[in-house]
């Protein structure tokens, strides 16, 4: 899958490069090239390389969920809470 991605990523930039060199001189074709491109990247690329990176990952590790607060309670960690004290 990570073949596939860098393979797809290099033929989007090639596809954007020659859409932008082709719209110098002709600007509907370049155009077309670009706009090709970018829909291909976005209903293509991204949803695969979404799913390569989150493929093994559990969600509920990321989520705020009852069980996560409370074990963050318990291990008294407060991402907000600086470690100095402020003086008064």
């Amino acid at each position: 899958m990570t073949r596939l991605l860098q393979i797809l990523f290099t033929l989007i930039l090639l596809a954007l490069i020659t859409g932008f060199v082709i719209k110098s001189n002709q600007a509907v074709l370049g155009d077309r090239i670009i706009g090709v491109t970018i829909l291909f990247t976005a209903f293509i690329f991204i949803p695969l390389f979404i799913y390569h990176r989150w493929k093994d990952k559990k969600l509920s590790d990321y989520t705020l969920t009852a069980e996560n607060f409370e074990k963050m309670k318990e291990t008294g960690k407060n991402p907000n809470q600086s470690k100095e004290k402020p003086s008064a």
